[in-house]
């Protein structure tokens, strides 16, 4: 059996002709189940029946073990295998194997797949990845991923630009990581959070007495960054005066405590970073022109979440770990949940997506959330809907046609009805693919068994 599915708001691994290829040598239901999940990820070809085709022409196996058969004609190909183990087996396998689940659901599918890519990012690469800091799939986070890489061990200053949660910090984390000075210190220090009065004393230190409240001698962020990385972050919001003696240690590599007429040495990389438009702020005379170009030696630029919408996906999974690990509780998905944050618009990018999951798992621990789950101004329709659409001049018929979506009908339609009876046929579509099995059938609607139960009581649906 072969087939493709249609991606949505999954990101697909990168091939070299055609869509990623998987096999799976598991039992139909299990099959069905993973088969279903696979391609509403991404535009992956799912194979069960490897006659006349030979183990190169795929990127991985999802198998629950392989036969006599099945080990020979994988050979000696190096194709990665995802064992579908027992929950309880899980821990018999080393940390560095794909495994999953034979409970999976979407987001332990996606974790594989994800780990599949990077798989093959490192192995085409050839270079060793200290650590992955960098979390997406999208062209613009491989084109971060390959600038960082070309700049990390360079000793030239960067400047990393991009709205305000958007994840610059990480960047400036990742590069550090990368260069030859990951193992000394990365000091961070937000620049507009800091009163000007007290933000020279931050930077460079000061000497006991060197100002009302000094009672003793106290290092800066440079003299602790000795070696390392200082991340000035927000440097837009610099005062001006402070820019004079910045620009005058990143060009002479010296400065000196407040208070303090000793010249100390700065062996620091720096790099900088802003949400605001430098050069409009130096036409505003708001801005040090030269120090723009001292810091803008390297460039990066970090998009917005909506200009990368198949990373959201991903960066879900990768904070959900996070709260996980915090003993916060497992955050679980179901589809529609995943695809209606896939369409939502994130002002308030990472920081946004990460305060909205750490409320979830606070208040759904380890439940899967459904479309309903999720706050009201989160929820758009699986067809990606949006408010602004219905805002937009002129008649929607033709554009709801070419997405695939019934006109609305000129004299009317029974909303209610026409949408119980969509309910209705899932339901039984699903009941039937499970053998009447509720539970089975709620996992793959993306529902709780109780709320699947109370729509077939509802619907005069029998199991």
């Amino acid at each position: 059996m072969t087939g493709c599915g249609n991606n949505k708001c999954g990101c697909p691994l990168t091939t070299n002709h055609i869509n990623p290829r998987f096999v799976i040598f598991a039992p139909d239901d299990m099959r069905l189940r993973l088969q279903s999940i696979l391609w509403s990820l991404g535009d992956y070809q799912i194979v069960s029946d490897t006659t006349d085709l030979s183990a190169k022409d795929f990127d991985a196996i999802f198998t629950t073990g392989l036969s006599a058969a099945q080990k020979r004609w994988v050979g000696s190909e190096p194709l990665p295998i995802v064992a579908l183990l027992l929950p309880e087996k899980l821990d018999t396998k080393q940390g560095g194997e794909l495994v999953l689940s034979t409970t999976f659901y979407y987001q332990d599918v996606l974790e594989v797949l994800y780990r599949l890519q990077l798989g093959r990012a490192e192995s085409n690469a050839g270079a060793v990845i200290h650590r992955d800091r960098l979390v997406g799939a999208s062209a613009a986070v491989a084109e971060l991923r390959r600038l960082s890489a070309q700049v990390a061990d360079k000793a030239v200053t960067v400047l990393i630009t991009g709205p305000s949660g958007a994840g610059k910090e990480v960047v400036a984390r990742s590069l550090h990581d990368l260069s030859s000075r990951r193992d000394a210190p990365f000091v961070p220090i937000n620049c507009g959070a800091i009163p000007r009065e007290l933000l020279e004393s931050e930077l460079f230190g000061h000497e006991r007495g060197a100002f009302t409240g000094a009672i003793s001698s106290r290092a800066g962020r440079f003299e602790l960054a000795e070696g390392g990385t200082l991340f000035l972050d927000e440097i837009g919001d610099m005062p001006l005066e402070m820019q004079v003696k910045i620009l005058r240690v990143i060009q002479e590599r010296t400065f000196e405590r407040v208070g303090s007429d000793k010249t100390r040495s700065a062996d620091v990389r720096i790099i900088a970073a802003t949400h605001r438009n430098l050069e409009a702020m130096i036409e505003a005379g708001q801005f040090r022109e030269d120090l723009y170009y001292r810091i803008n030696v390297f460039p990066l630029n970090v998009p917005a979440l909506a200009a990368r919408p198949e990373d959201i996906p991903h960066l879900i999974r990768s904070l959900s770990k996070q709260l996980e690990t915090e003993g916060l509780g497992r955050l679980r998905l179901a589809k529609s949940a995943m695809r209606s944050l896939c369409a939502h618009s994130w002002p308030g990018n990472i920081r946004e997506l990460a305060n909205l999951l750490e409320r979830l798992v606070i208040m759904y621990p380890d439940t899967v959330l459904g479309f309903a789950d999720l706050p009201e101004n989160y929820r758009y329709g699986d067809d990606g809907w949006r408010p602004e659409v219905a805002e937009q001049e002129g008649p929607l018929a033709p554009a709801l046609a070419t997405a695939g979506l019934p006109v609305l009908p000129a004299t009317g339609v029974d909303m209610k009805e026409y949408l119980q009876d969509i309910e209705r046929e899932w339901i039984a579509q699903a009941l039937n693919l499970h053998a009447g099995v509720v539970s089975k059938a709620a996992l793959h609607l993306g529902l709780r068994r109780t709320t699947l139960i109370e729509k077939m009581r509802k619907l005069g649906i029998q199991s």
